[in-house]
């Protein structure tokens, strides 16, 4: 993510010792007593992730608990984000009077079915889709910019985003991506100002597309 993100905000990476870290006991409290193994670990990594992302920043060690919508809960004058995915763990934090709002994704790189890429894609995105260059599961790129684009679309207006709320533009050659969001959810929202246009940055491998995106003060 290191890549994808400017100098302000600070970025941890799970290692292998992250997965089975210590929780705070706000963080546990939040975690299920039923949660399965699997879950355990990436809520675990995030949190880890989080506190080390949080200290490059000089902020002591407290707990991200979890809220009733499953965010997570910065301390005052932190912002941040998490993301997991298969193997891969990441959070992000910085200071609340630099960033105004930081958006993080990790997704498999892998091809999407038909019924997934309607779910995710509105029907102009797949025709551009269709047209970029192969080799690149392009709707699984969409899927991460749009996941990274509600996360920082939420802790601004407090509330959550369809995935047919935000028309995405990908550059393959700058490796960026602009969203629109849709006109009636602006109008919906109890702000003035409401973030109608998200930029932001995107890296594909074999394995792994990662997205990133900030909203800046103002």
């Amino acid at each position: 993510m290191r890549d994808l993100l400017p100098p302000s905000v600070a970025v941890a990476v799970a290692g292998p010792a992250d997965w089975v870290g210590e929780l705070l006991p706000a963080e546990r409290a939040c975690l299920s007593e039923r949660a399965v193994d699997s879950r355990r670990r990436d809520y675990t990594a995030g949190r880890v992730c989080a506190r080390r992302a949080m200290a490059a920043l000089g902020v002591p060690p407290v707990a991200v608990p979890t809220a009733a919508d499953r965010s997570p809960v910065w301390p005052a004058g932190v912002v941040g984000a998490i993301t997991h995915t298969r193997g891969y763990c990441a959070a992000v934090a910085a200071r609340a009077g630099e960033i105004r709002s930081v958006g993080i994704d990790a997704e498999g790189h892998r091809e999407l079915n038909a019924g997934v890429r309607r779910l995710i894609c509105l029907p102009e995105e797949q025709d551009r889709c269709a047209r970029l260059p192969v080799g690149t599961s392009w709707p699984a790129v969409l899927f991460s910019a749009k996941e990274t684009v509600y996360k920082v679309w939420h802790p601004v207006v407090g509330t959550w985003l369809d995935f047919h709320d935000a028309l995405v533009e990908l550059d393959p050659d700058a490796g960026t991506f602009t969203a629109r969001i849709a006109p009636a959810r602006l109008d919906a929202t109890p702000l003035a100002r409401p973030p109608a246009l998200v930029t932001g940055r995107f890296a594909v491998d074999d394995a792994l597309v990662r997205t990133a995106a900030v909203l800046l003060p103002g």
